[in-house]
């Protein structure tokens, strides 16, 4: 008997602890969130306005990077608090494209303008279905400080000085009652909270999401990744083939002539025999360095020896910065997927030191089971910021990579910094 009871407060325990999370999350998306959106959809306005003077050609392409950003963001916390997931459907800007034709083919791109239709949409109802969760969390306390003694603030007892939602409170009997319905209020906010929240992402998605068919819709997304995935792996096998060309093919073929050469030297000058020989030795060596390296960049043998986390703490010993990582996997994860991310994590770092001259890295990788299982990868530095996707940094590839397995990448990289690079892949452990 006693071990059920205490299994049945562990339940509600649990419960508590889920719906004061929800509470919390909803509140700073009650405060940030129709912050960035009202910021963002003024600075759409005023550059689309400008559109026709010619500033806004160039201002209107980082402006709707900028809401595209905070709607991948979104869509990210809609995945990893909500379970709900909303997959990008932004078509590829043309590559070499003028102003004129970027700025409109953004404009005319139908996820784009869902993004705008959302901003609005975000800082009204979004923001309604944001504050009732996290006014279910707080607003029972106020009942309880009433009760306490706080309705003396508000009346000298001869009459209502204050309402507590139907109750109004001129003593403290009636603050009582408005301690009972406080309390009435939490427990239904236990078990409510985390549905509502639900509620606002299912509204984000509603307006984010294409209109189009679920399969439909899928089948685009396939299409898509299909012809991403055909495509690095061309591009992926052209690369090996000039490094074999330029790099161990060549070492190897003049080890094979200088080896024909001692052979003909080797009775007539031994003295310039042993000199050619110490030379094809030393670019059997370089030639196999080379191999190596190549294989590493193809699949490096710590991954698919010792899994993601060990992997990935190699590949931090090798920066030329300070790398930190947090790994938490309670296993091993499918091999593509381990590439993806790994290969992944490789190309944000080298943005970190290359584009945002960052003096310190961290990377946290770790794994949970809710819906189905999700891998979070966070990269995040201390350079100057100013990343964005699409602008040619390398994280459009990222992206690609990750949504041949169905993920989201997220950037948050205000300028000045820091940077901080989110990756989400469904995915099982194994």
């Amino acid at each position: 008997m006693d071990t059920v009871g205490d299994h049945g407060k562990t339940r509600a325990g649990g419960r508590v602890r889920t719906a004061a999370i929800a509470g919390a999350r909803a509140l700073l998306l009650a405060v940030v969130a129709p912050a960035g959106s009202i910021v963002l959809f003024v600075l759409c306005v005023v550059s689309i306005v400008l559109v026709p003077l010619g500033i806004g050609l160039f201002t209107t392409p980082w402006v709707l990077a900028a809401v595209r950003a905070f709607a991948d963001w979104r869509r990210l916390l809609a995945a990893r608090w909500g379970g709900v997931r909303i997959p990008p459907a932004y078509r590829p800007v043309p590559k070499g494209a003028n102003p004129w034709g970027r700025c409109f083919h953004l404009l005319g791109d139908p996820a784009v303008r869902r993004d705008l239709l959302w901003l609005p949409v975000d800082m009204t109802a979004g923001f309604v279905t944001a504050v009732l969760p996290a006014a279910l969390l707080l607003y029972p306390f106020e009942g309880f400080a009433l009760a306490a003694g706080l309705w003396r603030v508000f009346t000298d007892g001869t009459y209502v000085g204050w309402w507590y939602g139907f109750v109004p409170v001129g003593g403290q009997l009636s603050a009582l009652a408005a301690a009972a319905l406080g309390a009435a209020l939490l427990v239904a906010g236990v078990y409510t909270i985390p549905y509502l929240l639900r509620v606002h992402f299912l509204l984000t998605r509603s307006v984010l999401a294409s209109g189009q068919g679920e399969l439909a819709q899928r089948v685009r997304v396939l299409t898509e990744t299909r012809r991403d995935a055909v495509d690095t792996s061309a591009a992926e096998l052209r690369r090996i083939e000039r490094d074999l060309h330029d790099g161990a093919q060549a070492r190897l073929v003049a080890m094979g002539m200088d080896l024909g050469t001692i052979d003909a030297l080797i009775e007539k000058d031994p003295a310039k025999a042993r000199q050619l020989l110490a030379q094809a030795r030393r670019s059997s060596a370089e030639a196999l360095t080379e191999l190596r390296d190549l294989v590493r960049g193809i699949h490096p043998p710590v991954l698919a020896e010792r899994g993601l986390g060990d992997a990935v703490r190699a590949l931090a010993l090798r920066m030329p910065v300070a790398t930190e990582v947090d790994v938490d996997l309670p296993g091993r994860l499918g091999e593509p997927v381990e590439a993806a991310a790994y290969f992944a994590v490789s190309e944000v770092l080298t943005n970190a030191v290359k584009h945002a001259g960052a003096g310190r890295v961290w990377v946290d990788l770790h794994h949970t089971p809710e819906h189905g299982g999700m891998l979070r990868i966070a990269v995040t530095d201390d350079g100057g910021g100013g990343a964005v996707i699409g602008t040619g940094s390398g994280l459009s590839g990222v992206e690609r990579r990750l949504g041949t397995f169905d993920g989201v990448l997220a950037v948050s990289s205000p300028a000045g910094g820091p940077t901080m690079v989110t990756m989400e892949i469904p995915c099982a452990s194994s």
